[in-house]
């Protein structure tokens, strides 16, 4: 049910298409959407894979791994059949690890179980790994034309400030109470164009920092009538970000390097990484080395380099602090000790999948000079 300030606003209830929102917004929309290539399709693989590549990610940040990704995995079928290791060799950057995961298993499952055809309904998408209300609301109405409206923080917010929504937008029940006032919004006939809309209004117009001066919508709208911009959405204060301290040793042994695959149940879980030692705090090699008894082992003999460290590396919950060396160690050293590690050459570590980080520390240091001719500049 729409707001108790959608009524008091004296706005028409005969018709949702002739609501003052909607048509406000499809209206700005016509003058404003923005060129995107998935736009220009209603394949439902193409939608899919850009919505998951969005998911968490900015339009400018995502639309040239999208183009990539599309070039290289033409179809739901050449994706399931490419190996996890190749998806992520073309993710990395990317961040948040586990969308590419469920998009190798959807990719799978939809093959498999589908027939390579994409289910064509809302209730129907939702069941697929990685596929929340908002990517099947997507893809359902851009691809299939089912009135099922996109909900997330920009149309938390553009619909919080338009009818003054006082809920918590954290709050459990936030997303079906703002999901119900969408639905009453969104005209059956323009489903995709609505969503579109709504999106593009949540970027450029109705931003966090909005432009009210020049907004079709401000006469009706809540939150800027009242002059209370500012206080919606209503919103509980972040959790506190997290610091950790990574403290990382490339190890050499002739002209190959040392590396393991991630697999916690933690981030960049199923990326490949050198030997990683995380400490409590900012410590000394000596310090280090009494946390880990292994590296002890590997330090034995060896000739020892301090590298220059990459910056802060900031996740959404997490601060990630990185000191590094590098280790060349006897051609004799035995690492059977060490679980899941494994000796490669660079030229082929150059072909997995890595964190940002790692990217970074890489990148920092080409001077040595098992990269200088290997790794990506």
């Amino acid at each position: 049910m729409l707001p108790s300030f959608f009524v008091s606003l004296n706005h028409p209830m005969q018709s949702i298409n002739h609501h003052p929102f909607t048509k406000g917004l499809l209206t700005w929309y016509r003058q404003h959407a923005r060129e995107l290539p998935w736009r220009q399709t209603q394949d439902p693989y193409a939608i899919w894979l850009s919505e998951v590549v969005l998911q968490q990610t900015r339009v400018a940040q995502g639309l040239p791994y999208y183009l990539k990704l599309l070039e290289v995995f033409p179809t739901v079928e050449s994706l399931a059949h490419a190996d996890e290791s190749a998806l992520f060799r073309h993710w990395q950057g990317l961040g948040y690890y586990s969308r590419a995961r469920n998009l190798h298993k959807t990719a799978k499952l939809v093959v498999s179980d589908f027939q390579g055809k994409f289910p064509t309904t809302y209730d129907d998408l939702i069941q697929l790994p990685g596929v929340g209300p908002y990517t099947a609301a997507a893809i359902a109405s851009f691809a299939f034309g089912e009135a099922k409206p996109v909900v997330d923080g920009n149309v938390f917010r553009i619909l919080a400030r338009y009818f003054g929504i006082e809920t918590d937008i954290l709050h459990s029940s936030a997303r079906k109470e703002f999901t119900e006032v969408a639905q009453e919004l969104i005209p059956n006939d323009l489903a995709a164009e609505f969503n579109q809309a709504i999106m593009d209004f949540g970027s450029l117009q109705c931003s966090p920092a909005p432009l009210c001066g020049s907004c079709p919508l401000s006469l009706t709208c809540f939150a800027c009538q009242q002059k209370r911009i500012s206080d919606f959405p209503v919103k509980q204060k972040k959790a506190k970000q997290r610091n950790r301290y990574f403290n990382y040793f490339i190890v050499e042994q002739g002209k190959r390097i040392l590396i393991r695959e991630r697999k916690e149940k933690d981030i960049w879980s199923g990326l490949w990484e050198f030997y990683l030692v995380e400490s409590p705090q900012v410590e000394e090699l000596e310090s280090i080395m009494e946390l880990d008894g292994n590296l002890s082992t590997l330090l034995q003999g060896a000739t020892i380099q301090s590298l220059k460290s990459p910056k802060l590396h900031i996740l959404s919950h997490q601060k990630i602090h990185c000191r590094a060396w590098y280790i060349q160690v006897p051609d004799n050293l035995d690492i059977s000790m060490l679980d899941g590690f494994q000796w490669i050459q660079p030229e082929d570590f150059e072909k997995l999948g890595k964190s940002v980080l790692l990217l970074n520390l890489i990148t920092d240091n080409l001077h040595l000079q098992i990269f200088n001719d290997s790794m990506p500049r």
